[in-house]
C-alpha cells in the first residue's frame, strides 16, 4: 500500500497520520487466506484458496447483536497488517515504517469494546491518536527536552523522566485490570503493560525523529523481567546480546494479541497445560462414543454432549463478564481471528478450531484443523507437551468428523445457537 514508509510533517496533531483511508463499508467479515506454507514467510501474503470466513462477527449479526462498529474496527486493523511487508514487520517498532502501530492497537480496542458494551457510538480512535501526539509533541516543547546537541544518554535520561515521572506512566502487571491491555485506557490511566507503554515509547521517539531532533541511532529496550520499564538506547553502543531485547513491529501486534488471547481464553482448568489442550480436554464425551454415551437428544448431539455444553456455556455467560478468569469467548475468538490475519504462527489455526467447535461451527473447525495440519507437515513433535497436542489435534478432528457424518447434520446450521439471550453483559 502507499504511504507505508513516509514521513509525514507535522503541520498539524493528526498531520503525521496521514493518508487515513475512508471508512469503508463492512458489510462481510475480513477473510482471510490459506495456504499449504503458512507457516510463514514473514509479512508476505499468503497464496492458495480462500479459506472460510472468520465467524465471529457474522455469528453475532445471526443473534441480534450489532456488529457495525466491530467491523469497522477490525477493517482498521486489518488495514495496518496489510501496510506490513516483509521488511517492516521485522523492523525494529523504534523505526517510523509500515504500520500504524498505535492505530493497530487502538483498532483491537475499539472491536473489543464493542463487543462487550454495545454501545452505540464507537470508540474514539482518532480522538486517543490524538491525545498520543499531543504526549508525543509535549515532549518537545518547553522544558521537557534535552539540550541541543546532548549526548543520547542524556537524551534518554530527559525522555524517561518526561514519561514515568513527569506523565506518571507506570507498569502494572497480572489480569486481574484488563484496562492494562488496551492503548486507550493506558493513555486515560496512565497505567499498563509493558506492551503498551513501549508502544508509546515508540511513538514519542517516532515524533523526535520527524521533527528533525533526532541524530542518533535511537533503540528501545524491551523489558523480559516482570518490573523493568521500556527505555532508550544508542544503537551504536549496543552489545549483540541486546537483540533479543528489540521488539519489532509485528512481533509486537503479536504479544498484544497473544496476551489478549491467553487472557480471554474461556477454558483454563490446567495452568500447566496449554490453551489448546484445556479447550479439548473440557469435553471429553463426544457424540463418536460408545455404550449409554450413544443415546441421541435435541438432533445430532449426544446427550452427555449437550449436557456439557449446557454447563460450559452457562459458565461462560454468568462469569464471563464478571471475573476475568473466567474467560471471555467473544474476545477470544476475536484474538485468534486477528493473529489468523497477521499470518505468523499456523498453531493460531488449531487453537481458532478449538474455539470453533465449542461454538458449533463443525465445519469451519475441521477446515481449519486441516490447514494446521497441512501447515505442519513434515514438522514433528518435539517434546511431551507438543505430543499430547498433536494427539489432541486427531482426537478433536476424529470427533468433528463424526459429528458432520451424522445424516442431516447439512440441513441443521448452529449459526445463532451459541449467542442466547443470556450472552447480554449485563
Amino acid at each position: 500500500m502507499s504511504c507505508a514508509a513516509a514521513w509525514y510533517p507535522p503541520s498539524s496533531a493528526l498531520g503525521r497520520r496521514g493518508c487515513r483511508r475512508a471508512r469503508r463499508p463492512c458489510s462481510s467479515s475480513v477473510r482471510p487466506r490459506a495456504a499449504a506454507g503458512q507457516h510463514q514467510q514473514e509479512g508476505g501474503p499468503a497464496g492458495g484458496v480462500e479459506a472460510p470466513r472468520l465467524v465471529l462477527h457474522d455469528s453475532l449479526d445471526a443473534a441480534g447483536v450489532a456488529t457495525a462498529h466491530a467491523r469497522a474496527a477490525r477493517e482498521g486493523f486489518a488495514d495496518q497488517v496489510g501496510r506490513l511487508t516483509r521488511v517492516s514487520a521485522g523492523a525494529s517498532i523504534a523505526i517510523s515504517r509500515g504500520a500504524d502501530l498505535a492505530r493497530a492497537a487502538l483498532c483491537v480496542a475499539a472491536e473489543d469494546d464493542s463487543l462487550v458494551s454495545h454501545s452505540s457510538v464507537p470508540l474514539p480512535v482518532d480522538a486517543f491518536i490524538a491525545r498520543l501526539d499531543d504526549l508525543s509533541s509535549g515532549f518537545c516543547a518547553g522544558g521537557n527536552f534535552p539540550p541541543y546537541r546532548a549526548p543520547p544518554e542524556v537524551f534518554f535520561d530527559y525522555l524517561d523522566r518526561y514519561l514515568y515521572v513527569h506523565k506518571g506512566f507506570r507498569r502494572t502487571n497480572g489480569v486481574s485490570d484488563v484496562r492494562t491491555m488496551y492503548l486507550h485506557s493506558v493513555l486515560t490511566c496512565r497505567s499498563g503493560s509493558a506492551l503498551m507503554l513501549a508502544l508509546i515509547y515508540s511513538e514519542i521517539l517516532k515524533t523526535v525523529r520527524i521533527y528533525g531532533l533526532l541524530d542518533f541511532d535511537a533503540e528501545i529496550f524491551f523489558p523480559t523481567d516482570l518490573n523493568g520499564l521500556p527505555r532508550g538506547y544508542d544503537k551504536q553502543k549496543s552489545k549483540l546480546g541486546d537483540e533479543s531485547h528489540i521488539m519489532t513491529s509485528k512481533s509486537l501486534l503479536v504479544e498484544i494479541l497473544r496476551t489478549l488471547k491467553g487472557t480471554f481464553w474461556p477454558f483454563q482448568s490446567n495452568q500447566s497445560s496449554s490453551l489448546f489442550l484445556n479447550a479439548v480436554a473440557s469435553n471429553h464425551h463426544g457424540p463418536g462414543t460408545s455404550g449409554d454415551y450413544q443415546t441421541r437428544s435435541h438432533g445430532n448431539l449426544s446427550a452427555i454432549e449437550m449436557a456439557a455444553a449446557k454447563a460450559a456455556q452457562h459458565r461462560l455467560m454468568r462469569g464471563v463478564w464478571t471475573n476475568v478468569r473466567f474467560g471471555d469467548m467473544r474476545r477470544a475468538l476475536a484474538a485468534c481471528e486477528r493473529l489468523i490475519l497477521l499470518q505468523h504462527d499456523p498453531h493460531e489455526l488449531r487453537d481458532y478450531a478449538a474455539l470453533l467447535y465449542h461454538c458449533g461451527y463443525y465445519e469451519e473447525c475441521l477446515h481449519y484443523l486441516s490447514l494446521y495440519q497441512t501447515a505442519m507437515v513434515g514438522q514433528s513433535p518435539s517434546n511431551r507437551l507438543e505430543i499430547l497436542e498433536d494427539e489432541a489435534v486427531n482426537t478433536l478432528r476424529a470427533r468433528v468428523t463424526l459429528i458432520l457424518a451424522e445424516d442431516g447434520w447439512s440441513n441443521r446450521r448452529p449459526a445463532a445457537s451459541y449467542w442466547t439471550k443470556n450472552s447480554e453483559p449485563w
